[in-house]
């Protein structure tokens, strides 16, 4: 019996024409998408030969039909399916944005006895973020995509005190909802904590709730100055 080896990978570049008439193929199959098995390229290598590829299946193939003349057929072990935990542990492990908070008044100085705005500001960069797709990232044998979202934040307004844990961004005057007044002066080191969760699809099926959050940590932390008020007496020349 020859040695072979097979390789698999989930059709998930739906801009492929093969890709997306193994979508339509596959849900046809399944009679919807409760029993759908996402379309899956294979190869295979026959006793350290080269690569040569196989086709595509509705999932992984249970067999592969040798090339050549009487090749013979060979049953392929299931590959280990990635428990929910395991995908869980790779959600809370992207490599995600972190927020920073905007106050206004702007130039971060604000007064005393002031309602002062807060908001959550996500970064430009190449860091996840609420509303984005993760690239495939690969868990055993499967190929398995994140989409972000955004639980929750909370703010913390340097003088010890905190808003609840809120779906709020906030906003500027006068409709952002999440404001504070201090009471005192000094510089108030500020910033916004946040909770992601989101979704995943494996090898390009169905999106599902990944049940799971990932708190990030050591969030910026900005320095906003509060500064007091100085009454005046001014004479009534009237």
């Amino acid at each position: 019996m020859p040695k072979v080896e097979i390789r698999t990978e989930g059709c998930t570049d739906m801009s492929l024409e093969q890709c997306r008439q193994g979508r339509t193929a596959c849900l046809t199959a399944a009679g919807g998408a409760a029993a759908f098995e996402p379309p899956t390229l294979s190869w295979i290598q026959v006793d350290g030969g080269p690569w040569i590829y196989h086709g595509l299946t509705c999932g992984p193939p249970t067999t592969i039909t040798l090339p050549g003349a009487g090749g013979g057929t060979v049953t392929i072990e299931p590959p280990p399916v990635p428990t929910l935990a395991q995908i869980q542990t790779a959600f809370r492990e992207l490599p995600f944005s972190k927020p920073t908070v905007s106050v206004e008044p702007q130039g971060m100085k604000t007064l005393k006895n002031l309602k002062t705005f807060y908001a959550a500001d996500w970064p430009d960069n190449s860091g996840l973020q609420p509303g984005e797709i993760s690239k495939p990232v690969k868990l055993l044998s499967w190929t398995i995509e994140f989409k972000v979202a955004a639980q929750d934040y909370r703010y913390d307004f340097g003088d010890g005190s905190t808003s609840e844990w809120t779906s709020s961004t906030g906003g500027s005057y006068p409709e952002g909802d999440i404001t504070h007044t201090y009471k005192g002066t000094g510089d108030m080191d500020i910033k916004v904590d946040a909770r992601l969760t989101g979704e995943y699809r494996v090898n390009g099926g169905p999106w599902q709730d990944i049940a799971t959050t990932a708190d990030l940590q050591d969030e910026p932390v900005d320095t906003l100055q509060v500064l007091g008020t100085k009454t005046r007496l001014v004479s009534d020349e009237g």
